[in-house]
């Protein structure tokens, strides 16, 4: 089946008033934190750390979506995708309206905003990452559907019969939606498989361990479909891209933290 997109996945926008624009991308971003807080407020390792609704809401929306992912994750993408222009304008850090966000560099936000939630909470801060991990295909799933709507982070051209042609391509391709690959594989297959690890285990860190080894090999595999960034392609062995490469050291941490969780108890 081939499906060609129309104009509206050109940089679509939900609402235009004058100047300002609110766009989907945006409101996938909105509803991943929404969706994600009411999972974690009657989530049972929330309750067992003994988080009110107030401090879950600061949690998701303060330390979570605003310092973890977003400050994170731009951050992250101009020091592994935009170094250059990084080193170049220093300022351009701030050209949020540029857009680029990048996971891992979100990830290690979220982390290091939720130690720092942990400390001033006393709470166990594996035990915290766990009840994270079970949220964030949740985020994960809406926000690669955002991707999707934007006509952005398309896959690999295709000679089969599946394919969509995106509107925001110069070439005309017919591509891999490989964002749809990655909300499903990153957003509903993962959630599935850390629903049933959790339900499997009461060992702090288990999850989060788990989330990590997960996480990097769906993304590594989806990334052979994935359209690597042009103004940096392959990154090693003329085949591997910056996502993937990001991935190899995640799984690592990974199987340490799983390694150590399981020695610890």
């Amino acid at each position: 089946m081939i499906i060609e997109l129309s104009d509206f996945f050109n940089n679509p926008s939900l609402i235009e008033i004058g100047p300002i624009k609110i766009q989907y991308y945006a409101v996938t971003w909105l509803l991943s934190a929404i969706f994600i807080y009411l999972f974690l407020k009657s989530n049972k390792i929330i309750l067992e750390l003994g988080l009110n609704e107030e401090k879950v809401n600061d949690l998701v929306f303060m330390y979570g979506l605003f310092f973890g992912a977003m400050c994170g994750g731009r951050i992250g993408y101009m020091i592994f995708y935009g170094t250059s222009q990084l080193l170049e304008n220093p300022l351009s850090l701030f050209y949020v309206w540029q857009g680029g966000l990048s996971f891992h560099g979100g990830l290690l936000g979220v982390i290091v905003s939720f130690i720092i939630f942990c400390r001033k909470n006393n709470i166990s801060f594996l035990r915290l990452m766990d009840a994270g991990a079970l949220a964030m295909p949740i985020g994960l799933g809406l926000v690669r559907i955002g991707n999707f709507l934007n006509g952005e982070l398309y896959g690999k051209p295709t000679n089969g019969d599946w394919g969509f042609i995106f509107p925001t391509d110069p070439f005309g391709f017919l591509r891999h939606p490989s964002q749809l690959y990655e909300s499903f594989g990153e957003g509903l297959l993962l959630f599935i498989l850390l629903f049933l690890i959790n339900k499997f285990t009461k060992i702090h860190g288990i999850v989060c361990s788990s989330f990590l080894i997960l996480y990097g090999a769906i993304r590594f595999i989806i990334e052979f479909y994935r359209q690597p960034d042009a103004h940096i392609g392959y990154v090693a062995l003329e085949f591997m891209s910056m996502g993937q490469l990001l991935c190899i050291p995640m799984m690592i941490i990974g199987f340490i933290l799983l390694a150590y969780s399981r020695n610890k108890t």
